[in-house]
């Protein structure tokens, strides 16, 4: 008890076990006050109850790159039994392939793993080489082996504030280099959604991919169709909603690894009005990151897969179905496609920002005002910008819908239409290209 109170008094950390190199405050310069409140509480707790706790990881790599960390992950010598003995009923012991805890503070949550042993000692696939179960504790200096990039495997005591560098994670960062540790093939066999992150974090930080990191790609990519279709979801969707979704789509498609997670995605980038306008969604979605401001991936979503949901609506219009009939089964064919990738709750949002598209054709009578009212009527609105911008449809239509939203009701009944008879007015037709020229476009917003 005398020792816990010293070392909480003093706020003494435990030596790390390795050859780490030591950096000090003067070189990073990264203080503890830099660190949330949450992730301070618990790193204290810890190495008052004598174990060591440090931060680790993207939180310490962001604040080197002078970036905000999202999340404050903490790693220590506790096992998940001793952290929850620490932290009571709060903590809840989370995951089967590797167990951590998470420990909550109102809205924010800290992720707490075990220093993990070598990787000679877990369960691997014998055929493909990939991890099954990794529930092998081990001390500091393994731990930052199993970390994938140097870039991750550094370590910051909040009680010394001292980087402990394994790797030359600080030095890589220097250079703009993402690396990975250890033989880039053996570790995207172990885990080949590996591949996916190091375009995903190359893209946002603004690194490039090392020579010999990129290098296994082309011959490793197919072991993502062995993985689990929620997984590569998870994983997309962190590309989404990353802050530099644009970014990542084009260096997904430079590295080829777009093809388990978005096989349309070649087709979009290489038609230059689907490429406009799919990168015009994703940098709506950046921005809106940059400000703080909600983001929901459906939209983004729903503009990746908007250029099928087009063409399959004008072949179904050329069979003679009306623009909202040919509109509404385009979208169940699309989804139905999707079933397998797309979660139910983001496919209810996307079908709602499509069906709403044509229906902004309609500016007569109580239509308008219906459309006003309808819950996903911002998001759809957002994605009609995008579609005007692109040149889908006329700049004059997006005008009006900004304008009819913002004025007072009488105004909003000067500008309605008179009714027209006959048949619904049909959507614009994009002109179409010689053979060998690509395609169309997509679209984007939130809510």
């Amino acid at each position: 008890m005398i020792r816990k109170l010293i070392r909480r008094v003093l706020r003494l950390p435990l030596r790390p076990q390795g050859g780490a190199e030591a950096v000090p405050f003067k070189k990073h310069g990264i203080a503890r006050e830099h660190l949330s409140g949450p992730a301070l509480k618990v790193t204290d707790k810890l190495q008052a109850a004598g174990y060591t706790a440090l931060v680790v990881g993207g939180a310490v790599r962001d604040l080197l790159l002078g970036k905000s960390p999202k999340d404050f992950d903490i790693a220590t010598n506790a096992t998940p039994e001793q952290v929850q003995q620490v932290f009571g009923r709060r903590a809840r012991i989370i995951g089967r392939r590797f167990r951590i805890v998470h420990v909550p503070f109102g809205q924010e949550i800290i992720e707490v793993t075990t220093f993990r042993g070598d990787a000679d000692e877990v369960h691997t696939d014998e055929e493909t080489g990939r991890i099954l179960r990794d529930n092998v504790w081990g001390d500091q200096e393994q731990d930052a082996r199993r970390r994938d990039f140097t870039a991750n495997a550094l370590y910051y005591d909040p009680a010394k504030q001292v980087i402990y560098d394994y790797h030359h994670g600080i030095r890589d960062l220097q250079r703009k280099q993402l690396v990975m540790i250890g033989d880039p093939e053996r570790r995207y066999r172990e885990d080949p959604v590996r591949m996916l992150r190091a375009v995903r974090l190359a893209a946002k930080l603004g690194l490039n991919i090392e020579k010999d990191t990129a290098a296994p790609f082309a011959n490793l990519i197919t072991l993502l169709d062995d993985v689990p279709q929620a997984r590569l979801f998870d994983e997309l969707t962190k590309v989404l909603v990353s802050g530099a979704a644009e970014a990542c789509l084009v260096e997904l498609h430079r590295t080829g690894v777009y093809r388990a997670v978005l096989p349309q995605l070649d087709r979009l980038m290489r038609d230059e009005e689907d490429r406009a306008f799919l990168l015009a969604a994703m940098r709506a979605t950046d921005l809106r990151i940059a400000q703080d401001k909600p983001v929901n991936p459906a939209f983004q979503l729903a503009a990746l897969l908007w250029p099928e949901v087009r063409q399959q609506a004008q072949e179904l219009e050329a069979d003679g179905q009306s623009v909202l009939q040919a509109n509404l089964g385009a979208i169940e064919e699309v989804l139905d496609r999707a079933r397998g990738m797309v979660p139910a709750r983001l496919a209810s949002t996307m079908r709602e920002i499509w069906s709403l598209q044509p229906r902004f054709e309609s500016r007569s009578g109580r239509r308008p005002f219906r459309q006003l009212e309808h819950p996903r009527f911002r998001a759809a609105y957002d994605f009609l910008l995008l579609r005007a911008e692109n040149g889908e449809v006329e700049t004059e239509l997006a005008e009006w819908w900004t304008r009819f939203q913002d004025v007072d009701a009488h105004t909003q009944t000067e500008m309605l239409q008179p009714e027209r008879s006959g048949t619904a007015k049909k959507r614009r037709r994009r002109r179409r290209k010689p053979a060998g020229e690509g395609t169309s476009s997509t679209g984007s917003a939130e809510d």
